[in-house]
């Protein structure tokens, strides 16, 4: 015969089970928060393949994924304001990552670094893996409708 605690069985709180929904949904909406900016970064890269001494960004995606859950921003400075007149800083991206150039070995004739298909290829993965992460959190919160309706 199995014995159970009295506590095995007992509801919890609606706050703690929205916190742990929550923290459930966290990991999902940093992955496309931080797919939402490299999405944007790769967009401006193509817009800009014709703009002279253009240098294309990108940002290390789990690494910026890790930071963001960590709470660690990479390469995170902030900068003093000696004058009332100074502007704040602005935050690098919604997930802390730091935009990195992205080196070419052979760079265009007028300086620009933005290479088509690299771009393209990588737009079109980053839109496949959007489309994914949505897919996830999509089902995720059908599973949480359908158990809220059962009850």
């Amino acid at each position: 015969m199995m014995h159970c605690s009295p506590h095995q069985y007992s509801r919890s709180s609606p706050a703690t089970v929205i916190d742990r929904i929550d923290a459930h949904l966290q990991v999902k909406r940093t992955a496309l928060n931080a797919r939402a900016y490299r999405q944007e970064l790769l967009a401006s890269n193509i817009a800009n393949a014709d703009t002279p001494n253009y240098k294309a960004r990108d940002i290390d995606f789990k690494g910026a994924l890790a930071g963001a859950l960590t709470g660690r921003t990479e390469g995170a400075l902030s900068l003093a304001r000696t004058s009332s007149r100074h502007l704040a800083s602005e935050s690098t991206s919604p997930v802390g990552a730091t935009a990195k150039y992205r080196t070419e070995f052979q760079p265009n004739v007028d300086g620009n670094t933005v290479n088509m298909d690299i771009e393209r290829a990588a737009f079109a993965e980053n839109a496949v893996q959007m489309e994914a992460m949505l897919t996830f959190i999509r089902s995720d919160l059908t599973t949480l409708q359908t158990a809220m309706q059962s009850q």
